[in-house]
This record gives C-alpha cells, structure tokens and sequence, in this order.
C-alpha cells in the first residue's frame, strides 16, 4: 500500500508488517523517515517535522538522513551519485514531480539536463529499490558512480553486521560481527558477482535466530558491484550498494540516452534471522524466480563421471544407469563440441563434435527421454580458448587492452559482450543448439574473471564492463523467450554468479564446485540467510571425494546433505556397486515424496553446522514437515541433543512416517524430537504430518 500526505511531500509504503517512509523538506532535500515495523501515515507526518541537528560547520545535518545522498554541497557521507560533465562535477538537484500507483512510487528530480528518479516498490515486506538517470540536455555526461539506493537505520547501539564470504570451493561463509566507525566495504571487481562475497548484508543489534529486528539489503547485479556499510561519526549507519566497484567511471550518457540500476532490496523483520531468510525466500519465490511453482527434477551431471573424455556410447550407458535410480534430468557436461578434449581447446565453437556424437545430439537426447528423463548440457558463451575456430576468426572479440599481453586463465579469454556482433554470433549459435535436438536444460558456465577488460576502439571502453551484463540478461531473456521450455542454470566456477539478477533468469544456481558432504553443510547454511532451496543445486558424488579432499562419507551422510536443495547425482555410477544403486533409488524416492516441502517450504534452520556436533534444517509446507540433521562426529559418552523444532501448532498432533509414533506440537517445539543419531558421520531425514 502506498500513502501521500496531503502536501504531497511525505510518502509511506506499507506492507503486511512493515513500512518505509520518506520526506520532502521545502529544501528540496530528500530526506528518510521510518523503516521499521508498520507505522499509520500520520506517524511518517509527525517524524517528517523534527527538526534536523544542527551539526554545522565541521559536520553536516543531511549526512545520515538523506534519502539518495548525491556528491557536491553540504555532504561527506559516500554519494550514491557523483556525474561529471565538461563544465562540472557533482549535483545540484530540484524537485518536479512524483508519480505513484498501487505498489510503486517515482521521485523525479532534475539537475540542468540531468533527471534523476528514484523508484521505490513494495513487494511483501521487501523495498525494491532502484534509479534511473536520463540526460535531457545537449551535452554528455559521465556517471562516475551511480548507485542503486542508500538505506538508512535507526538510531540503535551496538549494531552487527552479518556478511557471506568465502572462495572458489568454499563459498557462502557466514561471518557475524561488531560494526565499527567508518566503512566497512564488500564487492566484486572481477566483472562477476564473484565467490569472494554475495551481495548481501544483514544488521542487527541482539536477534537470534528466531527472534529480534534484522534489517537486509541484497543487490540483484551479477557484474561488478559494492556495498559500503558506514557507521558515521554520530553513530548513524547508512548502507548504499550498487553496479560498479570504484568510481573511476561507471557510464557515459550522451544526449537523449538513459540508465537504470539494478534492483537494491531491502527487507525488515523482527522474526530474527530464520524469520528474514523466510521473508527472502518468500520473496524471491513470488517475484523473482521464473516458475517458481514447479518444483526442479533430480538431475545427474556426467562431469565428475567423465571429465572430457566423453562419447555417445559412454553417455548412453550412464544414462540408463541413472534413469534406474529414479533420476528426472540427465545432463552431458563439457567435451560435446568442437575440439574440446581438455580445457585448452574448443570454447566458442559451439558445434557438435562428431567423432564423438556422430548424429549430432539428437540421438542421445532422444534416448534420454525415452528413458522417461529430460535431457540437459553444459555450455559456456562468454568464454573462448586461443585454440579455436572462433578465436582464429576474431582475435578482436576479447576483451583486452591494446599493446597488453591478454592473460589467460583456464586457458581461455573473455568475449566483449558488449559488442552487438558478438552478441548475434552466440545468439545465432545458441538458438541453433537448441533447435537441433530435443534440450531440456542449459547450464550456463562462467569460468574466469574480467582481467584485461579492455575495448580498442570505443570512445568510452569502461561501459563494457555494464554492457557485458546487460547483453547477458538480453540473451537469456531471448533464448528464454525463443526456447520457453528450456531451463537454465547459473553457474560460475561454483557459486561465482549468484545475486537476484542472475536468479530473474534461470531457473536454478549452481552453489559450489564444492560436493563435500561436510563442507556442504556450511556452504548451504549461509546460502540459505538470502536464497531459497528451491534454486540450490547440490550433488551426490563419489567417496572418498578424489576432487578436494579424499573425505570418506556413507551414501547416507551424501543423499541427506544434497536432499536440502535441488538433489542432484554427480558420480561415477559406472563404478558403483549394485548395492550403492539400489541405496540410491531408496534415497532418490524419498526425496521426490518430500521435494515440495524443500523446494517450496518454510526453512527453519533448527542447529547450525558449527563445531563437530549436530546441525539440522526443518521444511515445513502446509500440514507436513521433514527435519534433516546431520552428526559429524559424537564423543563418548555426549548425548545427541533433542532437535526443537518450529513452525508447528502447538495444540496438534503430528506422526512421524518413518516410526508411526505420534508426537504433540507443543512437546516438539518446547522439549524437541530426539533424532537417533550416533558415531561420526551419520544423517537421517525424519517426516512429520499432522493428524
């Protein structure tokens, strides 16, 4: 619900247990109010008439309070905004009109040619934030920074500031702590959302997990991008984020030509951190994910199976292997086309290589789904090898700086994206490998970083760095458009491109190159503070673990760990045992009866995975709930604590599927389930229906 006061210079938007208010002065100054628990419009009016401090000169009343602080004037705060021109740097902006509807209010704002409008909309409880910059003169301009919003928070003590860190293999760390004077600044300048951080932050001052205020921000950008946290010298915090790492120079906009920045949400909950990952996943399921009503099918990947080495006949003989274990998507990774027999050759050239596949893909896939399965592959289009057709054609497509020698990382170069020639070559490619064979499924790679991001020849090469993302989203969004039936997935090394940008246009991401059990566990609960189960792709593969650490792990401890997201099978299922196999389709079964509590479910995170103990996740979807838990290790004579559970009514009964017992909701939740558990490695998934 959107509210304006009867000056028309006080806004308030409001959702089922949240608002967001904003003020007006006869300054034209733009100035925060309330964002918080649901307030009436009457309380915005009473908050927009306090005065300001009076800080002046060595501080500034606006620091702290302004809406969307620009560069120039009295402000020392980070600026959202900061545009030069041939004449000028900085902005000076005046008020002219505001437009709203149901759900979305627009600010408008100009500066000589410059105008500047802010966008706000409600979607839940989750502010969408965002800002277009259009230039109206004669003359271009240049933004060196053009931020998508800057979220103010009350004034509280003692504020922590929680984050997602981490590495290739080891993404998605949780790491909670004090927020201190100055800035603390998180982001990515390698041209992708990167594995070091995701674009998101949480602060609070005492939450636990299930209850106390937690306010979140998350960019939707899968480019470079930042978000600076600052707590001001009056102990204020402000929060602004948006594409772009530095300031050295984001877009030009010559005359008539327009930008608008990527989506900053932000979300306020006083359910604690379960609570605001809920509220998140509520959001992403209703507004961002495409079909996210149609829960994802088990999938097998013949990567780790195969590596490169890969023929018809091979593929045909894992297949059959994974449909008798109840697989839904099979999936032939890398090594399907050009000259591809190891990672020095064959990206860009996106043709079938036909020693290998000589029909082409068609017969393969044909029989996949005769097999009563999808049938899926991996490509990877931003990317090219040195040794290839494509390259050979067109040195100048990569990226690169001239007089540079081109860095090579994985073997392979980085497309220019931002060129429209490059553009239509994988368009055209692609287009065509999805109409020559039944393909069900697309997983989308994105194997090195930006490092000689370079255009000869432009006038302006630093847009390539914006341009390269956009042009990415127009050609999914065309291949989605032109291919409505084919799902794509998110991949980057792992989890090197996940953000809310990425997650508008495929339908799931790869989390991490990581498919340790054990690892998994942390890796999955940090990714689950912003991101649903429902897009999580997490795999089985062999034991020991020959690709990172030669961990041992029973089938049992590896299916329940992937059985928190989109279950997938990654092993060599060649070598497998039939004893394995028939284990396999058990664990494959039993997922597919809980996949819509998982996939579509509440998330209640019941123990961490710290330490060596127990941890456990709980799904809870209309009268039924199932509980994973997982005990790395028990020392002697340590009892397993009970799990209390959550999300259920107290004054039901609910029996458990797998004993026949019947337990009281109010016992579960205040005295827990005990879950049975013992020695070092052991898991168990335990289903719960109300009666």
């Amino acid at each position: 619900m959107l509210e304006s006061s009867a000056t028309g210079r006080t806004w308030l938007l409001t959702g089922p247990t949240s608002s967001y208010a904003v003020h007006l002065t006869e300054g034209d100054e733009l100035l925060h109010l309330h964002w918080g628990p649901a307030i009436a419009l009457a309380d915005a009016e009473a908050l927009a008439v306090r005065p300001l401090p009076d800080y002046w000169p060595f501080e500034s009343p606006l620091d702290g309070r302004e809406e969307y602080p620009v560069e120039g004037g009295p402000r020392f705060v980070r600026p959202a905004l900061s545009v030069r021109t041939d004449e000028r740097r900085g902005t000076e902006w005046r008020f002219e009109a505001y437009e709203a509807d149901a759900d979305e209010l627009r600010l408008r704002f100009r500066d000589a040619g410059l105008v500047v409008t802010l966008h706000y909309r409600m979607r839940g409880d989750v502010v969408e934030r965002w800002t277009t910059l259009e230039n109206r003169g004669d003359d271009p301009l240049e933004l060196l920074r053009a931020d998508s919003a800057t979220w103010t928070l009350p004034d509280r003590e003692d504020w922590r500031l929680s984050q997602l860190h981490g590495r290739w293999a080891a993404e998605s760390r949780l790491v909670r702590a004090p927020l201190t004077y100055g800035e603390k600044v998180i982001g990515s300048r390698r041209g992708h959302t990167g594995h070091q951080h995701l674009p998101w932050v949480a602060l609070d001052t005492d939450a636990t997990e299930e209850r106390g205020e937690v306010y979140g921000c998350a960019l939707g950008w899968s480019g470079s991008w930042r978000i600076a946290v600052a707590q001001l010298p009056d102990a204020r915090v402000q929060i602004t984020g948006g594409a772009g790492y530095d300031d050295s120079g984001l877009l030009r906009l010559a005359a008539g030509e327009s930008f608008s920045t990527p989506v900053f949400a932000g979300l306020w909950s006083d359910a604690g951190f379960g609570g605001a990952s809920r509220a998140w996943h509520a959001y992403q399921r209703a507004h961002v994910i495409p079909g996210a009503d149609q829960d994802r099918p088990v999938l097998f990947n013949s990567w780790e199976a195969t590596e490169f080495d890969i023929s018809e006949e091979q593929q045909q003989n894992l297949a059959r292997r994974a449909a008798a274990i109840g697989v839904e998507l099979f999936v032939v990774d890398d090594g399907w086309f050009g000259t591809r027999t190891s990672d020095r050759a064959g990206l860009g050239d996106w043709t079938v290589n036909r020693d290998r596949f000589p029909g082409g893909l068609k017969p393969l896939a044909d029989q996949v789904h005769a097999l009563g399965m999808q049938f899926g592959i991996w490509v990877e289009p931003e990317m090219v090898n040195p040794d290839s057709d494509l390259y050979r054609a067109h040195p100048d497509w990569v990226q690169y700086q001239p007089g540079r020698k081109r860095t090579e990382l994985r073997n392979q170069l980085v497309l220019n994206l931002a060129r429209e020639d490059v553009q239509e070559y994988l368009w055209g490619q692609l287009d065509a490998l999805l109409s020559s064979a039944p393909i069900d499924y697309v997983k989308w790679d994105f194997n090195r970083c930006f490092t000689d991001a370079g255009w000869p020849g432009d006038p302006y090469p630093q847009r390539l760095w914006v341009d390269h993302v956009h042009a990415f989203y127009a050609l999914l969004d065309r291949l989605r458009a032109a291919h409505p039936d084919v799902a794509f997935e998110s991949c980057s090394g792992g989890g090197g491109r996940i953000d809310l940008g990425v997650l508008g246009r495929t339908d799931q991401v790869w989390t991490s190159d990581n498919t340790d059990p054990l690892d998994r566990l942390a890796i999955q609960h940090g990714f689950s503070q912003i991101h649903p189960a429902r897009v999580m792709a997490a795999w089985v593969t062999d034991s020991p673990n020959a690709m990172l650490n030669g961990r041992v792990s029973s089938l049992r401890f590896r299916f329940v760990s992937a059985m928190a997201g989109v279950l997938g099978v990654g092993g060599d299922l060649t070598r497998w045992t039939e004893e394995e196999l028939a284990e396999a389709r058990e664990w494959v079964e039993l997922y597919k009866g809980i996949r819509p509590l998982v996939q579509r479910g509440d998330q209640y995170r019941l123990r961490a995975p710290q330490g060596d103990g127990l941890s456990a996740v709980q799904y809870v979807l209309g009268d039924e709930t199932v509980v994973l838990a997982w005990l790395q290790a028990q020392r002697h004579g340590e009892p397993v604590p009970a799990l209390r559970l959550r999300g259920l009514d107290p004054t039901a009964s609910y029996e458990c599927r797998e004993t026949g017992e019947i337990h009281r909701g109010a016992v579960l939740l205040h005295h827990g389930l005990r879950v049975g558990l013992r020695g070092d490695m052991d898991a168990t998934v335990i289903r719960l229906r109300r009666i």
